[in-house]
């Protein structure tokens, strides 16, 4: 089994019980949400129907931020190489005339000449007036301008604002809905993510900041810092800063994360020719397996599993090929050394833990952990073994299903600050519900008497077996047995 997590979009291809079952059973792990399509009564029947049909599956909800796009449009005009197309931020008109976007001042920002990319990049065009809202653009090339289509101008500055009051609606949807993660777009500073952070004003859901332009790239330490996590979304990355950097950047921000130990997700075509065909590319099966071998956390679906034919099939395909790479870096991993350089506790015990699991027979990682750092470091080392992370926050255990080579854990036990007795009674729900078995042999991290910056600082390993008997697992009264919350495993 691949330990590379999968994010696959829902959309009207997907949006039923029996497609979203399919989907998790052929290796889905995050199930994500697009705000910018459709409206927020579709996305919260869709929150709803996975909620009920896959308790456990974190789900993820891009919100669309600074991104500029297109509006819904009755007419989506066809035009040819030197035909001309107007833009415009008077949004009654419709797509027959004029093409509204939905940024207000674009037509202040742009001047004759700058150039403007819709849809990933593929239609380029150049400014050749603007007057009044109105901005007549040249097409350099062949196509349709769709609905709510990206709208991107590479090295211009635009006015807008770090939290959108669409962005204050949405949080407070993806609250009110228990959305796990909120995907933010256009991140360029820590002021952002903190700004966000502010906006939900509390520990849920939690952040993915979004890498998708020059300004992200340049301040990429002090975004991946303050983020939770990091999507790199290599379509407007690559409009934004140019095709041919696009692989470069990818490995710096990756590289920055593992040094965070902030999971990253890959977006962007991964597998696009399965939207129409049953085959990927061999250029597709490359690409995901780079991207495993480079430290990603997860590989992202977008319209292959939203809109596409064969949504199953590029689950399927992205799982098998993601574990072929997994199983090609374990093999690398268990022969190269810690990383010397390393001095924070968390790092060290990281480091402790990968090479306690390189040398002795341990089955199974369990990281008691109630926010879900401990699993975080462990998981960016990637040990070889499945690392089961435990919380008593239910919507924390759900978030860990995004680390690498984890399952996250809900236990209807206290954690206490003040003994490690909770550690025990874990252990043992475990063992009750069959998540660890007797012939294991496991290694458990945890913090014992938490102090400030002194997290994971205990470790210990064990026979399961030695535990049941040692502690009279099977002695314990019925009425007295630790036991998995509702939702369980995740």
């Amino acid at each position: 089994m691949s330990r590379t997590k999968i994010v696959a979009t829902i959309g009207p291809a997907t949006c039923d019980p029996a497609s979203l079952r399919a989907l998790a059973e052929a290796g889905m792990s995050v199930a994500r949400l697009n705000g910018s399509h459709a409206d927020l009564d579709w996305h919260a029947n869709a929150i709803a129907t996975t909620h009920a049909t896959l308790p456990d599956m974190p789900i993820l909800l891009d919100i669309p931020g600074r991104k500029i796009r297109t509006v819904q449009l009755a007419h989506e005009p066809r035009f040819t190489t030197g035909e001309t197309v107007v833009l415009t931020t008077d949004l009654s008109h419709d797509g027959h005339e004029k093409v509204p976007v939905n940024y207000p001042h674009l037509h202040e920002d742009l001047s004759e000449g700058d150039v403007v990319l819709a849809d990933d990049g593929t239609l380029r065009f150049t400014v050749a007036s603007v007057s009044g809202q109105d901005i007549a653009c040249r097409a350099e090339v062949d196509g349709i301008l769709r609905s709510r289509k990206g709208i991107n101008v590479p090295n211009v500055s635009l006015r807008t604002e770090l939290v959108t009051d669409r962005d204050r609606k949405m949080i407070a949807f993806t609250r009110e809905h228990q959305v796990d993660f909120v995907g933010i777009s256009f991140v360029e500073s820590a002021a952002h993510v903190e700004a966000i952070r502010e906006l939900i004003g509390d520990s849920w859901p939690r952040i993915v900041a979004k890498v998708e332009n020059q300004g992200g790239v340049d301040h990429m330490e002090e975004v991946v810092a303050a983020t939770d996590a990091v999507m790199i979304d290599r379509g407007d990355l690559s409009v934004e800063t140019g095709l041919e950097t696009l692989g470069v950047f990818q490995k710096r921000i990756l590289a920055v994360a593992q040094a965070h130990a902030k999971p990253v997700i890959i977006a962007t075509e991964m597998l696009h020719s399965m939207i129409d065909n049953p085959f990927p590319t061999k250029a597709e099966v490359s690409d995901i397996s780079n991207a495993v071998l480079d430290g990603s956390a997860a590989t992202m679906l977008s319209g292959e599993t939203a809109v596409g034919s064969f949504p199953v099939e590029a689950v399927s395909v992205m799982r098998k090929v993601s574990a072929a790479a997994d199983h090609h870096l374990q093999a690398t991993l268990d022969t190269s050394d810690p990383d010397e350089t390393t001095k924070a506790v968390p790092q060290v015990m990281g480091d402790a833990v990968a090479m306690v699991c390189r040398t002795l027979p341990v089955t199974k990682i369990i990281a008691i952990t109630i926010s879900g750092f401990a699993a975080r470091c462990l998981a960016a080392r990637r040990p070889r073994q499945p690392i089961l992370a435990v919380s008593s926050d239910a919507m924390a255990a759900r978030s860990f299903n995004l680390l690498p080579g984890t399952t996250g854990i809900h236990v209807d036990i206290p954690f206490t600050r003040t003994s490690t007795d909770h550690i025990p009674a874990c252990l043992e729900a475990l063992w009750r519900s069959g998540q660890i078995e007797e012939d294991d042999f496991i290694l458990v991290t945890a913090v014992a008497y938490p102090d400030s910056g002194n997290r994971m600082n205990m470790m210990e390993t064990h026979s399961v077996a030695d535990l049941v008997r040692s502690l009279g697992w099977r002695d314990t009264p019925v009425g007295s047995k630790p036991r998995l919350a509702a939702g369980g495993a995740g």
